[in-house]
């Protein structure tokens, strides 16, 4: 089985890719797994967030994904806030975001500068 998970894993990594893990859909979405994109960018407010993240080859993560990203990957972070692709729902000129120094998430104006990191996502 582990040789299988990792064959899996090579064979869809993508050149500088590091795999963060499987979301598990709600409400009858499809699951998929999570990859961490290479680059990041630092001192961006959200709009620029979303279009470093795009010409990354992916999204910023969600609130979600954050939250895996953090669990399996945070030595791939400084220890910052990073920027998150929602939009907090009462609050439209503030973002969520990430904080990878105790795994705090909070929101943000949306013209704090702050860094980012792009995902790409496979679904199942």
């Amino acid at each position: 089985m582990r040789n299988a998970k990792a064959q899996w894993i090579k064979e869809n990594l993508k050149e500088g890719e590091e795999y963060s893990g499987l979301i598990v859909g709600k409400d009858g979405e499809p699951d998929y797994h999570v990859f961490l994109r290479p680059g990041e960018a630092e001192a961006v407010t959200w709009a620029d967030a979303k279009a470093f993240a795009k010409k990354a080859g992916g999204d910023l993560p969600t609130r979600r994904e954050q939250s895996l990203l953090f669990a399996n990957l945070q030595e791939h972070f400084k220890q910052s806030w990073y920027w998150s692709g929602e939009q907090h729902a009462a609050y439209s000129a503030s973002a969520w975001c990430q904080g990878f120094s105790y795994g705090f998430q909070y929101y943000g104006g949306i013209d704090t500068k702050l860094r980012a990191r792009a995902v790409r996502r496979l679904t199942i």
